[in-house]
């Protein structure tokens, strides 16, 4: 069972810090949201194959736990653990589920964020590493990696893993 109060509540505590139990990269914001989900509960698979599952072990890690595309694809294909749901728009995600950013527009996601919040008017806000942000808007219009063409993809987090 996903426990989104308890991803939020980590993504609230770490945003603007490193925990010292897990590895941190110059771009970290993938690395960031998988400690979110395992805080939340999502369970790991696939060790020892880097391609494939989404886990953290023995000083090493599958791509999908530390590269924005990487775990873009996994959510999208994954059919064992953690698993998710593409939605349409952002305002049909929950706090603990996320959005990817592909800001160039070329279909590769450079970003991953966790919905923490919403606004009065229900748009999720979200934290996120790399360029640590907390409750942030989602669209991130106001960054300099923004671009007009780039694209999002919203994941609603499944609550019970298989």
């Amino acid at each position: 069972m996903y426990n989104r109060e308890a991803a939020v509540r980590y993504a609230d505590q770490w945003w603007n810090g490193r925990n010292p139990a897990y590895p941190s990269f110059d771009v970290d914001c993938t690395n960031y949201i998988s400690q979110c989900l395992r805080a939340g509960g999502a369970p790991m698979h696939g060790y020892p194959s880097r391609e494939r599952g989404w886990w953290l072990q023995g000083g090493t890690w599958s791509f999908s736990w530390s590269v924005s595309h990487s775990l873009h694809w996994y959510v999208a294909t994954s059919k064992k653990g953690l698993t998710a749901k593409k939605v349409s728009s952002p305002y049909e995600l929950d706090l603990g589920d996320l959005i990817f950013y592909d800001f160039q527009g070329d279909g590769r996601y450079d970003h991953s964020t966790i919905v923490t919040a919403k606004d009065i008017n229900g748009a999720p806000l979200v934290n996120a590493h790399t360029y640590d942000a907390y409750h942030r808007t989602w669209d991130y219009k106001d960054s300099y990696a923004w671009r007009e063409n780039a694209k999002y993809a919203f994941f609603k987090v499944n609550d019970n893993f298989s």
